[in-house]
């Protein structure tokens, strides 16, 4: 910024206009993105922009563009109601004024890696593009409500969905609103909604092959919930090629995805199956769980018993040994996910429509 600028207080539009050599219109046009601006001229309002410092007014901005440059990442799932987690109080379940579902919702959210994975890939496409996310979370009736209002009144522009549960009715509830929005992962009811995914069934596929390849035949696995459609997924691939391969019985615990439930269904596959040499688990916390388990039981890994995870992140490398796992390009889709919506902004009418992501096998020392 020249020594006249700054003595004149903050660069106005008009400064801009002038160290750009065009018209304040046309500097509005370019910072407002207005289409079919000539691209020479693009990029001498922006270097403009650059040596004056300005900043432009983002209310102002607003009432032109009737845009928020924000938009939603919703964090939603279909938790215990304030009025029932009062009831179930004397029993752990919550505190007296309800809260404590949410509290353990939201706790259960920021220890899995999975989320900031989500979070760093929309970060890293909205920034260059001047906008930001808005964290909010949806595990009652009354927060989806309140998703739904701060939608509608333009707080932000649309919204990223990430749901926890199958029965989860927010994508219904912003579909039904007409609001632009994207979901990770397909939802487990058909709504008219954009969504990234990965095929699942592939990824589970690539565990069991792998684990075969090593020459384990005693194979169990830790499914994640089996009322998300991701856990039924992986699940339903991993029994098929097992069954491909001359092993139509696969002894099952079911999981919920964390590093606990994984240590406690790992317990129970080595009371009822001694004899196992390979493990699944679907996803990689619930894999460290089972590595913790099998080392307490005087189990080596992988020389008495092969674990493969899924998801790759960084529970895989907190493991040890590392975790051989299915990788999830959860940035890439989390990035995708973001471009759809923005698209879906400028382009209301556009169909709805899927990308579904290939998973694949990262080999480490576990298995």
């Amino acid at each position: 910024m020249t020594d006249d600028l700054r003595a004149a207080g903050a660069p106005t539009l008009e400064d801009v206009a002038r160290a750009a050599g065009v018209s304040r219109a046309t500097v509005s046009r370019v910072i407002n993105g207005v289409r079919n601006v000539d691209p020479v001229i693009q990029e001498a309002v922006r270097h403009a922009v650059s040596v004056t410092g300005y900043t432009p007014n983002r209310a102002a901005r607003s009432l032109v563009t009737r845009r928020a440059d924000a938009v939603a990442l919703v964090v939603s799932g279909a938790g215990v109601e304030p009025a029932a987690a009062e009831e179930d109080s004397d029993a752990g379940a919550s505190g007296r004024d309800g809260t404590g579902d949410a509290g353990s919702f939201t706790a259960q959210v920021f220890a899995d890696p999975f989320f900031g994975r989500v979070v760093t890939g929309v970060v890293n496409y909205l920034r260059p593009r001047g906008m930001h996310p808005v964290l909010m979370f949806a595990e009652t009736s009354r927060a989806r409500e309140e998703v739904v209002a701060y939608l509608r009144q333009g707080s932000a522009d649309g919204a990223l969905v990430v749901s926890t549960h199958a029965e989860d009715p927010l994508p219904a509830l912003i579909a039904d609103a007409g609001l632009a929005a994207v979901l990770y992962a397909r939802p487990a009811r058909p709504v008219p909604v954009s969504y990234v995914d990965l095929a699942h069934q592939d990824g589970a596929r690539l565990a069991a092959e792998h684990l075969l390849g090593r020459g384990c035949r005693r194979i169990a696995t830790i499914s994640g919930p089996l009322d998300v459609p991701a856990g039924q997924a992986r699940l339903t691939g991993f029994r098929d090629t097992m069954a491909r391969h001359g092993h139509p019985y696969v002894p099952t615990a079911e999981g919920q995805f964390t590093q606990e439930s994984g240590e406690a269904a790992m317990e129970r596959l080595l009371a009822e199956h001694p004899d196992l040499d390979g493990v699944f688990a679907a996803n990689d916390l619930m894999a460290l769980g089972a590595c913790h388990v099998l080392r307490e039981h005087g189990r080596s890994v992988p020389g008495d018993v092969a674990v493969v995870g899924f998801d790759d992140s960084s529970a895989a490398l907190a493991c040890r040994p590392p975790l051989t796992t299915v990788r999830q390009p959860v940035e890439g889709m989390a990035a995708e996910m973001t471009r759809l919506l923005l698209d879906r902004l400028a382009r209301p009418d556009g169909p709805v429509t899927s990308v579904i992501f290939e998973p694949e096998l990262v080999v480490r020392g576990s298995a």
